[in-house]
C-alpha cells in the first residue's frame, strides 16, 4: 500500500504544482516594500523553469510522503501541503518572500483535510493535537520574529503554523523535529555558504525551503527520535 500511496503522491502532486506554480506567479500581487528594498517580480518567474521546479519538487515530496504514510487518512492533507510547499519554496528561494495569499488558503485546505481524516477515523485527539501544535508553532515563530525581525520574516511565522498542523497530527515527536529541524538545516547550510564565501554574514538565506525540508524530515525521523528520547 505504501508503494501505491507513493505513486499517487507523485501523480497527483507533480502535475498540480507544475500547473499551479506559474499560474500563481502571474496573478499574486507584489508586496509593499520598504524604502530601498528590491525583489524579483513574481510575474518574471512565471515560466517553464518555475513549472519544472515546482512540479519536480512536489512530485518528490508527494512520493516520499506517500511512501512514509501509506494510505493513511492524513495523507491528503500532506499532499495538499506538498503542492503548496513546492510553490512556496520555489518563490522564497527566488524572491525571499512567502506570499500570504498562498499560505492562508492552504491553512483552510489542510484544516479541512484533517477534519475529514478525523471524521473518517475517529482520531479527534490527533485533530486536537494538530490545532495545538499549529498554534504553538505560530506563537514561537512570532516571538522569534518580534525579537529578531532581520533573521525571521513574518512569512516564516505564517508557514510555521501551517506546517505545525499536519506535523502535530502525526505526534509531538514529528512536530518538534519537523518544525525546528529547519533551524538546524538552515544553520548548517548558512555556515557552509559563509565558509566557502558564496555569501557574507550580512546576507540573508531564505528560510522557507529549510522549514519545508525540515517538515519532511520530521515525518521520517520524528517517531524514532521520540522513542529514542523516551528511552
Amino acid at each position: 500500500m505504501s508503494v501505491l500511496a507513493a505513486g499517487i503522491g507523485v501523480v497527483v502532486c507533480g502535475p498540480a504544482a507544475y500547473v499551479l506554480g506559474p499560474w500563481l506567479l502571474r496573478r499574486i500581487p507584489e508586496p509593499v516594500l520598504d524604502e530601498g528594498e528590491t525583489k524579483t517580480l513574481y510575474v518574471s518567474l512565471a515560466g517553464a523553469r518555475a513549472a519544472a521546479w515546482c512540479g519536480g519538487l512536489a512530485a518528490i515530496a508527494g512520493g516520499l510522503l506517500g511512501r512514509l504514510l501509506g494510505m493513511d487518512a492524513v495523507l491528503p492533507a500532506w499532499l495538499v501541503l506538498a503542492v503548496a510547499g513546492a510553490v512556496l519554496g520555489y518563490i522564497d528561494a527566488r524572491t525571499r518572500f512567502l506570499p500570504s495569499i498562498i499560505i492562508w488558503p492552504t491553512y483552510g485546505l489542510v484544516g479541512i483535510a484533517l477534519l475529514i481524516a478525523a471524521i473518517a477515523t475517529g482520531e479527534w485527539g490527533s485533530l486536537r493535537r494538530a490545532a495545538i501544535a499549529g498554534a504553538i508553532g505560530f506563537a514561537v515563530f512570532y516571538v522569534l520574529w518580534f525579537a529578531f525581525p532581520r533573521g525571521v520574516g513574518f512569512g516564516d511565522v505564517r508557514l510555521s503554523g501551517l506546517l505545525g498542523l499536519p506535523l502535530g497530527w502525526l505526534g509531538w515527536g514529528q512536530f518538534v523535529s519537523g518544525l525546528y529541524g529547519g533551524f538546524f538545516l538552515g544553520a548548517v547550510v548558512g555556515i557552509v555558504l559563509i565558509a566557502t564565501r558564496v555569501m557574507t554574514r550580512k546576507q540573508m538565506v531564505p528560510f522557507g525551503p529549510f522549514m519545508l525540508v525540515g517538515a519532511l524530515a520530521g515525518v521520517l525521523l520524528g517517531a524514532p527520535l521520540e522513542r529514542l528520547y523516551a528511552g
